[in-house]
């Protein structure tokens, strides 16, 4: 098998200042029910950036749904005070939304919705608020990130309560930053390196290979095609990495059906249903013959 092309772009370069090699992501941890109240939640932390991720269940929908017997997911995203170095006004006392926040809640909502089955919401809404508690890049990516599983923990409360028969979510969804800084690929910025790379990239992909986003922009030396490839083949290792750390909150919080369905089954546990099942297909036709 043929070495990722980024890898190998990748496996001589030196360390980077926090001492990750180009393709490492930040240590990721996400803690589920951080609110005890919502339907669910959690806490995404990827290096130092911090976000608490709620998921609240209302039944009602925006009127261009209504009588549709369709459901709506919808996001919305803001920063406290002192998440950055320096204090920032609330939006709310501005009286007013940054052009900023609204491209990230739309851009989560986005990706939410592209992996879900809102013929089986019902009529519901489900509001995924994502607050950043400490920043230091990637933001909306962990956002994304911690939202899947909040929303996960949400749908499965519904499953639990029988105000929803099966499960909405087709497949998982996660999101990674990228930059290229003095020629090489990084993964997963953080502050220092996101505010110098001469292109910066947001990569939002599903857990069966798909991607939702691709944004991407040279912030000083423009980049090509066969460079956009490498980029790419380096987010999908973020990506993998992401849906990992995804798989190991939810196992045992949703059905582990739910796991294999979005793609998110152990790598062991999927062999050992494929094995199962050949087992099963060798024993009935040994039975019919």
């Amino acid at each position: 098998m043929g070495q990722n092309p980024a890898m190998k772009a990748a496996s001589h370069a030196p360390p980077r200042a926090d001492g990750r090699g180009p393709l490492d992501l930040r240590k990721v941890t996400i803690v589920c029910d951080a609110a005890p109240h919502a339907e669910g939640s959690c806490l995404i932390t990827q290096g130092r950036t911090q976000i608490l991720v709620t998921a609240s269940i209302e039944a009602k929908v925006p009127p261009f749904l209504q009588r549709t017997g369709l459901g709506w997911v919808t996001a919305e995203y803001g920063m406290l005070p002192r998440a950055t170095h320096e204090r920032s006004a609330r939006e709310a006392a501005r009286g007013r939304q940054s052009g900023r926040t609204k491209e990230i809640q739309r851009l989560i909502g986005r990706a939410l919705r592209g992996v879900v089955d809102r013929s089986r919401l019902a009529d519901r809404t489900i509001t995924l608020d994502c607050d950043v508690l400490v920043a230091d890049a990637g933001t909306r990516c962990a956002s994304v990130t911690g939202a899947f599983v909040a929303l996960a923990l949400a749908c499965a409360s519904l499953t639990k309560g029988r105000d929803a028969g099966t499960n909405p979510l087709r497949e998982a969804v996660a999101a990674i930053s990228l930059g290229v800084a003095g020629g090489r690929i990084l993964l997963d910025l953080d502050y220092s390196e996101d505010s110098t790379a001469d292109v910066d990239l947001n990569l939002v992909g599903t857990s069966t290979g798909r991607f939702v986003e691709i944004q991407g922009t040279a912030e000083r030396e423009p980049f090509d095609e066969a460079q956009l490839g490498r980029v790419l083949a380096a987010g999908r290792k973020g990506l993998t990495a992401l849906f990992a750390a995804q798989r190991a909150a939810l196992t045992g919080r949703i059905p582990d059906e739910w796991l294999e369905t979005m793609k998110l089954a152990a790598p062991s546990q999927a062999a050992a249903k494929k094995s199962r099942s050949a087992r099963a297909r060798r024993g009935g036709s040994s039975r019919r013959a």
